[in-house]
């Protein structure tokens, strides 16, 4: 059985758009995009540099609009059975699934790209990953910081967030800290000022049923419900992700393969550490296209 999976913010890297393009049909599906969200996805693909493409604002359409290319390169028609994204890889996984349309999907990531971006700025804040060490020992030591376990993703990472000076002091036992270059406390309280306006943008939007199970942030929960999922991918701005749970979803609901669409390889390497069974992989590039088609037909 096959899960498509959707990578979140921090698996952007320059340039990453520009074998996709060389297809003149993608690169114009591209130019509607970036005409239709007001935003400049070529050229954030192609020629930004790696600080413009850390906004969060450019970073979070660029993510969705590199998974979605590359599910469209692929040969999936009634060949998987579940989707996943992590964090705003959910509005991939969304459209994957077809509860909302493409273009939907770029249009509500670029009001929550710049929501959440407001947000950052308004009160500075960041956030730390926690490499290793004892889960519940880790835990309690961002919980005892002040902090907030914003991702528990699993396979001995989780990512802690919150005020910039409590994350220089966490120091978990038998855990390394490693800051990330992001410019706010996602998924925490500090995101709170972004959900009314992402949620009323969001209530705009046409959803329908999805033709596959939909695995959710909050809880690995499997959903059936089109309206139900894109509530859930508003509240998820100020809630933690638990990747860990949407592994297991797919370990007890019999998933064998996972394919993981661009900027692919994060979540791949965290199903390798901590679903066992599950094969993944990572669809990088069109240089994979013929092998990532033969993985979904090939599927258990």
């Amino acid at each position: 059985m096959l899960a498509l999976i959707a990578p979140g913010q921090g698996s952007q890297t320059p340039g990453m758009l520009l074998p996709w393009i060389a297809d003149p049909s993608k690169a114009e599906l591209l130019r509607q995009w970036s005409d239709a969200i007001d935003l400049d996805l070529l050229h954030l693909g192609t020629t930004a540099d790696a600080d413009e493409i850390r906004d969060t604002a450019n970073a979070q359409p660029l993510i969705v609009a590199a998974g979605l290319l590359s599910a469209g390169a692929l040969d999936l028609e009634g060949k998987f059975s579940y989707v996943a994204g992590h964090s705003v890889g959910e509005i991939t996984a969304a459209a994957l699934a077809g509860v909302i349309t493409e273009l939907d999907a770029l249009r509500l990531v670029r009001v929550r790209g710049l929501e959440m971006a407001k947000a950052a700025a308004a009160s500075p804040s960041g956030m730390s990953a926690v490499l290793g060490g004892d889960r519940e020992v880790v835990l309690a030591a961002i919980a005892d910081a002040g902090l907030v376990a914003a991702n528990d993703n699993g396979g001995g990472q989780i990512v802690a967030a919150g005020d910039l000076d409590a994350l220089a002091n966490l120091a978990p036992e038998g855990a390394r800290v490693r800051a990330l270059q992001v410019a706010g406390a996602f998924h925490t309280h500090f995101m709170s000022p972004a959900v009314e306006a992402f949620s009323n943008f969001a209530s705009t939007i046409t959803t329908s049923d999805p033709a596959v199970g939909v695995q959710s942030n909050r809880d690995g929960q499997v959903l059936n419900s089109g309206s139900e999922i894109l509530t859930r991918i508003v509240s998820q701005v100020a809630n933690p992700v638990r990747w860990d749970l949407c592994m297991s979803t797919m370990q007890t609901t019999g998933v064998t393969q996972a394919l993981e669409v661009a900027p692919a390889g994060t979540l791949v390497g965290l199903l390798k550490r901590a679903a066992e069974g599950i094969e993944g992989f990572a669809f990088k590039s069109p240089d994979d296209l013929a092998a990532a088609n033969q993985f979904v037909s090939s599927k258990g």
